[in-house]
């Protein structure tokens, strides 16, 4: 006999399914990623329709049946309108939903990246730092949620704590100015590294709260494009539309 279970989460993605459905992918609080079925959400006067749509964030109740889940009811506590209204934000937003779905799992406990996913949406709404930014924040953050991040700390060759200088992807973090050998490394001045280590070990609620210079942005840039490049082998549809 099916349950109705009450979940609290956001809409990641949604598709078409016969004449008048969806299926939605949410990520919940409680139980991670699901995927569940919204009946005749397509339909103009559905009660639905705006609460299986991205970025829709509230309370989901649905009923567990043995294979799937479908909506009952929505309580949608925000659905990021203002994000939305800007074009630019929402090619941001879209890369950040396709992210989390990407690096999360049903049945799993995906409460950090549901958090950071909120926050940094909010931070794209409300434009106090630039989207640049806020994209690599994002992605830091979420490689540090998912036990996948650079050692921004100490030198991976000999461990020492002082006179970091250049960035390795190869050896996924910093060398210091002894260790350093040829190849493709990438120069880190202090501010530069400060940020790093900042991103990783800032509360949530703190992560947005600074700007750097253009020439810090640049080299955190280029430090998470090719970190990303390597270490999450995967092609996001949305990111293309960043570069233009």
């Amino acid at each position: 006999m099916a349950q109705s279970v009450v979940l609290t989460g956001m809409v990641l993605q949604t598709m078409p399914v016969g004449e008048y459905d969806k299926r939605i992918t949410l990520l919940t609080r409680e139980r991670g990623k699901v995927t569940a079925f919204a009946r005749g959400a397509r339909r103009p006067n559905s009660a639905l329709l705006a609460a299986s749509a991205p970025f829709a964030f509230g309370e989901f109740e649905l009923y567990e049946g043995r294979s799937s889940y479908s909506v009952i009811k929505a309580e949608i506590g925000n659905y990021f309108r203002e994000l939305t209204a800007d074009l630019e934000n929402t090619y941001y937003g879209f890369y950040f939903l396709e992210m989390a779905d990407y690096v999360t799992q049903e049945n799993n406990d995906e409460q950090e990246v549901l958090k950071l996913l909120y926050q940094s949406l909010r931070a794209i709404e409300s434009a106090s730092i630039p989207n640049r930014l806020v994209r690599r924040i994002y992605e830091l953050r979420m490689l540090v949620i998912n036990g996948i991040y650079p050692n921004v700390f100490t030198c991976q060759g000999c461990g020492k704590e002082t006179e970091l200088t250049v960035f390795s992807v190869v050896r996924a973090g910093m060398i210091c100015r002894d260790c350093q050998s040829k190849g493709h490394v990438i120069e880190v001045n202090d501010s530069t590294l400060y940020t790093l280590q900042y991103i990783v070990t800032a509360k949530l609620e703190q992560l947005y709260t600074f700007t750097v210079s253009e020439e810090v942005l640049c080299r955190l840039e280029k430090i998470m494009d090719s970190y990303l490049k390597k270490y999450m082998v995967h092609t996001f549809k949305s990111e293309q539309f960043l570069a233009m």
